[in-house]
């Protein structure tokens, strides 16, 4: 009998043991830094989490069980959970030899020999390849919106010899398309603008000429995609200035505090994103903060940016809650943002959201109104996104475009320094505004083009020369790229127009002119246009003779045009697309290329799995 009891205490014991549950939770990092988009999920169920950009995690798990942390690039570890166990901090260690092996699925890493076909069909593969499929349990409805893009068609030169487009310096939609390859899937196409893709990256363009604020760079050779055409690749470099030269800023942080900002990739990564924008301010430059939610506020009044410590604490007592009236709130920073008006400075709002302007002033028409009015008094304003799920893309991109300032996402602190700190003077100081291009092309080699990307940038060609029209602005140090892909012209009958098409010339008067270009600006506080104009020559370089400038532009281009399924590109697969990548990284000192790199990769996994459904 005392046996028998003996051994009900002790399975009630064990029991007990294996039964108990707690919330676990930690770090994520590599020794120094945090490692954000961790996935933590407990081995052999689909639970699971995500680290958020503090390298953070918590999760419900039982005694016994074992946690399976994953990430590309670093090897994955396994940890059994102890009994009373609630903390647990994890140094991942850097998978470097089998960086280009490894792919990405969702945000678990996967060896490629464990990937043998598409990501739903996958043969019989060894043991240690197996991993279920997770369910975050960090995930939020999608509600997420985006202006609709349509694929550039061609244009005939006889009846359209102008192409006329602002620049665009945004690329708020590479880092979206990144969050979502790095969540598992693929972006809806809308969501895909392939112009912020190819800007994203820099390109090694020469330096502008004294007296000029950029440098225009053109190359001409064979269309990586359709081998019958051309390519023509078209790059501006921005004049950099030292920080010293500088005018004086004056900046509102405008702040969404609303509900919807309180998961730990929006308010909390905005917070430490500004502390980053403030170690670059210096004593003359001036921060205000305004918050907005059920009603908005002045939080921190003007502030020498010298006092960074009373600046800090007004960011750090900041919390989400309430609904979203971001109109009142535009219009309060506006009134700042006057107050402290600075001549000759850099007067600029800075708005960090997620976009949902649910409530108040949330009309486009008269927000736009309110932000080009604002504008043209020289207050500009720049958009900063943050989150997923309620994600506003397309308000958030019309307020940074009419406000003459810059659209970024921010997925992750390494993003939010590169914004803020690596491309300090481009985010926040324009050299040039209402930037505009013009090519008239020449009949006797172009019968057709197209434009890639660009499509919500595009300008009547009477708009070139009308100096009340807003375009494009260009931050110091910044670089833009636009791609042209030309039909050669096969027919020698043209019925000639404007300089290329005056019947009063022979084709012998612009022998190798492939086209001209036209470029108008405005200086930041001028009204009145300057033109420069240029001849690009029409004879083509072999695709081995062009730069990684060319090469690379042209694999972010086919990148674009594969996730959104274009189908003018026949001579194109994933793996010609990342091959030219590889060619072109060049020296790719911060690794944005290398990564590029790894997101095509899983991005052709993902498309694979797709294709059969």
């Amino acid at each position: 009998m005392k046996s028998s009891k003996f051994l009900l205490l002790v399975i009630i014991c064990l029991f007990n043991l294996n039964a108990f549950a707690a919330k676990v939770t930690g770090i994520v990092s590599d020794g120094s830094n945090p490692i954000p988009g961790t996935s933590i999920y407990i081995k052999g169920t689909n639970i699971g989490v995500i680290s958020d950009f503090t390298g953070a995690y918590s999760i419900n798990v039982n005694t016994n069980q074992t946690l399976v942390f994953a990430i590309i690039g670093y090897q994955t570890q396994e940890h059994k959970i102890k009994a009373q166990q609630t903390t647990l901090n994890i140094t991942l260690i850097p998978d470097v030899v089998k960086l280009d092996e490894v792919v990405a699925v969702g945000y678990s890493t996967r060896v490629k020999r464990c990937v043998t076909g598409a990501i739903s069909y996958q043969k019989a593969a060894p043991s240690y390849c197996a991993a279920p499929p997770i369910h975050y349990m960090n995930e939020v409805q999608n509600t997420e919106s985006y202006a609709t893009t349509n694929q550039s068609g061609f244009k005939q030169v006889v009846l359209d010899p102008l192409s006329t487009f602002s620049i665009d310096v945004d690329a708020a939609s590479y880092t979206n398309l990144r969050r979502y390859i790095n969540n598992g899937t693929l972006p809806p196409s809308d969501a895909v603008r392939i112009e912020e893709m190819i800007n994203y990256f820099n390109y090694d363009y020469p330096k502008a000429k004294k007296g000029v604020p950029f440098s225009i760079n053109s190359e001409y050779a064979a269309c990586p995609w359709n081998n019958e055409n051309y390519l023509l690749h078209i790059g501006l470099k921005g004049s950099e200035i030292d920080m010293e030269d500088l005018p004086a800023s004056n900046i509102v942080f405008l702040i969404d505090v609303s509900g919807s900002m309180s998961a730990a990739n929006k308010l909390p990564l905005l917070q430490t994103s500004f502390k980053l924008l403030l170690n670059q301010l210096r004593p003359q430059d001036k921060v205000a903060i305004v918050v907005y939610a059920g009603n908005s506020g002045l939080v921190l009044p003007s502030t020498s940016a010298n006092e960074k410590q009373t600046i800090i604490q007004a960011l750090d007592k900041l919390s989400a809650g309430g609904s979203t009236a971001g109109g009142a709130g535009l219009n309060l920073a506006y009134k700042v943002a006057e107050e402290n008006y600075i001549d000759g400075g850099n007067n600029r709002i800075i708005l960090a959201t997620d976009g949902d302007f649910n409530v108040g002033q949330s009309n486009n028409n008269q927000l736009e109104r309110l932000i080009e009015s604002k504008r043209d008094k020289g207050i500009f304003i720049s958009v900063l996104g943050y989150g997923m799920g309620n994600y506003k893309d397309d308000l958030m991109e019309t307020i940074a475009d009419k406000g003459n300032g810059n659209y970024s996402y921010i997925d992750n602190i390494k993003e939010a320094k590169k914004v803020l700190v690596t491309e300090f003077g481009g985010t926040l100081f324009t050299i040039a505004k209402d930037v505009k291009f013009q090519l008239e092309f020449n009949p006797t080699y172009v019968e057709e083009y197209r434009l890639i990307g660009y499509m919500n940038r595009r300008l009547n060609n009477e708009d070139f020369e009308d100096d009340k029209k807003d375009a494009g602005e260009m931050g110091a140090g910044h670089t833009v790229t636009a791609l042209y892909e030309i039909v050669p012209n096969k027919n020698t009958t043209i019925k000639r127009r404007l300089k290329y098409q005056n019947s009063k010339r022979s084709d012998k008067a612009y022998t190798n002119e492939l086209l001209t270009l036209k470029l108008r600006y405005k200086e930041p506080n001028g009204n009145k246009s300057r033109l420069i104009e240029e001849v690009v020559n029409a004879m083509p370089s072999e695709i081995n003779q062009t730069s990684d400038n060319f090469r690379y532009s042209a694999a972010v281009a086919q990148f674009g045009m594969l996730v959104r399924k274009e189908d003018k590109i026949p001579n194109t697969t994933w793996q010609s697309a990342i091959e030219m990548a590889i060619s072109a990284k060049g020296e790719d000192e911060e690794g944005y290329r290398a990564e590029m790199i790894q997101l095509m990769k899983t991005a052709s996994l993902l498309s694979e799995a797709t294709s059969h459904k």
